[in-house]
């Protein structure tokens, strides 16, 4: 075992990166270590698959639901609270009342967005992820940014890799 900053290697297409991720896995390495960047999204490959967030519509629709029941009590306890006579007539309408609840349902669903995606998104990354410029030209970065010792039989694994595409750099 060694300790090791960052570590990795450049891929020629998305297949060959699946491959690598793979070898680093029964290597011994955590998933959680290991980074692709690709200069495209590759969803159909299984690591594309492991960041997908599934739980950011559930919370949306959770906020609009709030934000929908928020509006609605807004509305039906305004009216309450001010003892207008209208002569039988309701002080907010149907129409008002739901064009209201509306408009609060949307703004808590797109400020509960907002907020998910900001809490989830990897904005402010404190350990240093690895780059290489080749990732513009099409080719696929598999990197390992341990947080612990790294198997030396990771390190060999990320040479085998390499296929002459530049990589198995440390940092």
């Amino acid at each position: 075992m060694s300790r090791v900053a960052s570590l990795y290697t450049m891929c020629p297409d998305a297949a060959a990166a699946e491959r690598t991720v793979d070898a680093l896995l029964s290597a011994g390495a955590r998933r959680e270590d290991i980074t692709v960047i690709s200069s495209e999204p590759f969803d159909r490959y299984e690591f594309g698959q492991h960041e997908k967030s599934r739980f950011m519509p559930w919370l949306v629709v959770l906020g609009a639901i709030l934000g929908g029941t928020a509006g609605f009590l807004l509305v039906s306890l305004t009216t309450e609270s001010y003892p207008i006579v209208t002569g039988g007539m309701p002080i907010t309408p149907g129409w008002i009342t739901g064009i209201i609840t509306y408009e609060l349902t949307m703004l808590a669903a797109i400020l509960t967005t907002l907020l998910v995606l900001l809490l989830t998104a990897p904005l402010f990354r404190w350990k240093q992820e690895p780059y290489d410029v080749q990732v513009a030209d099409g080719k696929v970065l598999v990197g390992i940014n341990p947080q612990g010792d790294l198997p030396d039989k990771v390190k060999e694994v990320l040479k085998v890799c390499e296929d002459g595409a530049g990589g198995g750099i440390e940092r």
